[in-house]
């Protein structure tokens, strides 16, 4: 599968690595994968930065609605950091805007180091103390 991905319980981090051509359908069934792992609360990188895809913009709407569609009422979305090359961004904007709307910090990058240094900052930042502490 083009989209791998990969939990740190620990952290409290999810990653995910898509490369080469990448179709909606990988998305859906990535989205299934993640959603039966119950992942929501963790901390999300994306790293999207190797990503080639015949996807237009119709097909980005509606796995952006799909995703939409994932976040339940009340409950808890931790930060996501989505890496995507320059020249996929205007593709992805629509996307984007409809994952902006979770109540979560968010942040796009094109650069993967600037991504890992932002999401594990925020996961700091989001995971509960142990005993209270």
């Amino acid at each position: 599968m083009p989209v791998r991905w990969s939990i740190d319980p620990e952290k409290q981090l999810m990653t995910a690595v898509a490369a080469g051509e990448v179709t909606r359908a990988d998305m859906e069934a990535f989205f299934e994968e993640t959603t039966a792992a119950h992942v929501a609360p963790y901390c999300k990188l994306f790293d999207g930065s190797a990503v080639k895809t015949t996807m237009g913009p119709d097909d980005m709407l509606a796995l952006g609605v799909q995703m939409q569609g994932l976040h339940q009422p009340g409950s808890e979305m931790g930060p996501l950091a989505i890496v995507l090359p320059l020249h996929m961004m205007d593709l992805v904007r629509r996307m984007v805007g409809i994952l902006a709307v979770a109540d979560r910090p968010m942040q796009v990058f094109t650069d993967v180091e600037a991504a890992r240094t932002w999401i594990e900052a925020k996961g700091a930042q989001h995971r509960p103390k142990k005993n209270g502490r």
